[in-house]
């Protein structure tokens, strides 16, 4: 079959990134690249991908929060794209509580000859390979290993070469922004408020590493300016509003010990290979969405009321699931991943380190 490779992640920078090692095996097994189907919030992280030769962004109606209208005008737009870009070949990957059939009827109807997806429902003729999961794999995995497998149904297997781990290209030098030595780097923003840790929390770890001769570097976006000052505090290096998504894959790749929750950045000093303390929210599971394959120390009670409710806002008061993690606790997991000794906690949490 001639034509080119279009692989679908829909949604999170963070999810965009876990695909990674997905996008590497169908870029190994097509003469032409991956062209990657990405939402807006997307796709900075696939521009980042190896294995990635153009990015088509669009806004998705049924991921995108709040969501766009489904009219002519944007499926049209897909459709146009898709057809220009000569697609004729679709992977689909998606999480456990995601459906790949309105994305492949709308790529069907331009067109595209093949596509693989896993969906729990009946598929029709709208897939051409589907799995079923809870059948033909399990949900409780690592993310990148769910869409290895979706990619794997549909022929492409990474190369022997490639250790399966999350990877970005093109990583700066970052040295005129945290100067010269070693750093600790602390991300106090959460695109979900349900997955943060107190920021007064993160300002009084930041307190605690300045003060045993540390220095701590403050990440986070430009609407995050008064948070990272608060967290800087007099002794930190303030990154906020300061850093798009390759400058701060250079800041996390300088850093000997990264603190930050479930959110994108967490999956990008994983993509960086970053020590990870990580401050994880139990309203997803963290054998799916904790960073993946490094060293790793998972602060946060894994078995609190909010668990597995996919909530944004906590549903139970105080917080408690994170808010009890002391800043002494977060610095003493520092101190551990920078022994290179992390607690087993983490591993048997998830499975994957």
């Amino acid at each position: 079959m001639t034509g080119r490779t279009l692989v679908a992640r829909l949604d999170s920078v963070g999810d965009v990134l876990l695909s990674g090692p997905a996008v590497r095996a169908v870029a190994a097994g097509t003469a032409d690249g991956v062209v990657m189907l990405c939402g807006p919030q997307g796709a900075p992280g696939a521009r980042l991908l190896p294995g990635v030769r153009d990015v088509m962004v669009w806004n998705c109606p049924w991921i995108t929060a709040p969501a766009p209208q489904v009219t002519g005008e944007i499926t049209r737009e897909l459709h146009e794209m898709v057809l220009d870009a000569g697609i004729t070949e679709a992977v689909i990957l998606t999480s456990f509580h995601q459906s790949p059939l309105p994305l492949a009827l709308l790529l069907r109807l331009a067109g595209v000859q093949r596509i693989t997806g896993a969906s729990v429902d009946y598929a029709g003729s709208l897939l051409d390979v589907r799995l079923k999961p809870g059948e033909d794999f399990p949900e409780d995995q690592p993310e990148p290993e769910r869409a290895l497998q979706i990619a794997a149904a549909g022929g492409y297997l990474l190369p022997d070469d490639d250790d399966g781990r999350l990877r970005v290209q093109d990583v700066p030098d970052v040295t005129e922004l945290v100067g010269k030595g070693p750093y600790v780097v602390l991300h106090p923003g959460a695109a979900v408020p349900a997955r943060a840790w107190p920021p007064l929390h993160h300002a009084a770890l930041a307190e605690l590493l300045t003060g045993a001769g540390y220095r701590v570097v403050v990440t986070g976006g430009k609407g995050e300016r008064d948070l990272t000052a608060t967290v800087a505090g007099p002794d930190g290096i303030d990154l906020g509003g300061r850093t798009d998504l390759s400058t701060m894959a250079g800041v996390l790749a300088g850093a000997s010990v990264v603190v930050v929750g479930n959110t994108g950045p967490a999956h990008l000093a994983a993509a960086v290979g970053a020590p990870v303390v990580s401050l994880f929210s139990p309203v997803v599971p963290a054998v799916r969405w904790a960073p993946y394959r490094v060293p790793l120390e998972l602060l946060g009670d894994q078995n609190a009321p909010c668990k597995l409710t996919r909530a944004r806002e906590c549903p139970v008061r105080g917080h408690p699931c994170l808010a009890d993690v002391s800043p002494e606790e977060a610095f003493a997991a520092v101190m551990r991943l920078m022994s290179g000794v992390p607690s087993l906690a983490g591993r048997r949490e998830t499975r994957n380190v």
